[in-house]
């Protein structure tokens, strides 16, 4: 009998490759719940899940089922031995309840390289040069902010400071460079591959210190909620930009909206915020600033990219029993 995977999601762009992946080596059954109590019914003696070894996992259904946090998880049955979860960031799962239950996660970095890094490449060049205030003041026909070219810069020869050099910042790091940008960076440890341009910095204030704009890049967890606090933002320059394109609550929200209060902080681009979808009301007072609503990998290349990796990481389960993409917590499983 064929292993059974649980397509937990909505595949919106790769039908067929799910069916040239998984279909000659798995049962595949697609999710078909009410809820979440239905959805763990399902894999009870009987259900239209029992005995799945792996299960696909997307976003879209947390408002039918929630996040898989330890409730969700603890009710899986013992055979479910892989969440391929189809996105990079994997805040939503409760990697600890999954490592007790012998339960290993999967992600899907490189797959939104491009399309996160682009996305925290526009609200860098919007937060230099005020382009979302004036697209807003051309839409009421008023042509453009008096004083603009005051609070507008180039981007070339100001310093992008990056935290967490790994997929995403690097490729920001590659297209900031060009035009060109100095780029430092700070991560848990030097990146050996990268390459020489981009100066490592041990002391992260140190680094923030010289940086006329700090964009995130780093995963959420409980070690880094409010990572990017008060102390962290008041080591920037007066005047500094903070772009995040990782998880809203990465940064002490408050103290960030403090900074831009007095002045400390000229703008900031936001494409994640800590509540989505609530946006703090207090943002939208601040006409110079950017904020986008999670459009980090809302294309289609990327989305079926993202998709397929997901699929792929299931296959290679299925085929070697381990997978490529094993979230870093898991490493050792």
């Amino acid at each position: 009998m064929a292993p059974k995977v649980v397509i937990c999601g909505i595949l919106t762009w790769a039908h067929e490759d799910v069916k040239e992946l998984l279909g000659p080596i798995a049962e595949v059954v697609h999710f078909d719940s009410v809820d979440r109590a239905d959805f763990l019914k399902g894999f009870q003696p009987g259900g239209k899940y029992e005995g799945a070894v792996a299960i696909f996992r997307d976003n879209n259904l947390t408002d039918k089922i929630g996040i898989f946090d330890q409730e969700l998880v603890h009710g899986f049955p013992s055979s479910v031995k892989w969440i391929a979860h189809n996105g990079a960031g994997y805040d939503q799962i409760d990697v600890q309840a999954c490592k007790a239950q012998g339960i290993v996660v999967s992600n899907t970095p490189g797959a939104v390289d491009d399309a996160s890094a682009t996305t925290a490449l526009y609200l860098l060049i919007s937060t230099f040069r005020n382009y979302a205030i004036s697209e807003r003041f051309l839409r009421e026909l008023k042509w453009k902010p008096d004083g603009l070219a005051k609070r507008s810069h180039d981007l070339t020869g100001h310093t992008l400071a990056i935290l967490g050099l790994g997929g995403i910042g690097m490729r920001l790091a590659e297209l900031a460079h060009a035009f060109p940008m100095r780029i430092i960076y700070y991560s848990r440890h030097k990146v050996t591959d990268a390459p020489e341009w981009c100066e490592y910095f041990e002391n992260v204030e140190e680094m923030l210190a010289q940086a006329d704009v700090l964009s995130v890049h780093v995963p959420l967890n409980p070690n880094t909620v409010g990572l990017v606090g008060e102390k962290w933002i008041r080591a920037l320059k007066k005047g500094a930009i903070i772009i995040n394109t990782a998880r809203g609550k990465v940064i002490d929200e408050d103290a960030m909206i403090r900074a831009l209060e007095d002045g400390h902080l000229a703008s900031v681009g936001l494409d994640v915020f800590p509540n989505e979808p609530e946006v703090n009301p207090k943002l939208l007072e601040f006409p110079h600033v950017t904020l986008l609503p999670h459009m980090g990998t809302e294309t289609q290349d990327t989305q079926h990219k993202m998709e397929v990796r997901a699929l792929k990481n299931i296959q290679d389960f299925l085929k070697t029993g381990s997978g490529k993409d094993i979230i870093p917590e898991m490493t050792d499983m």
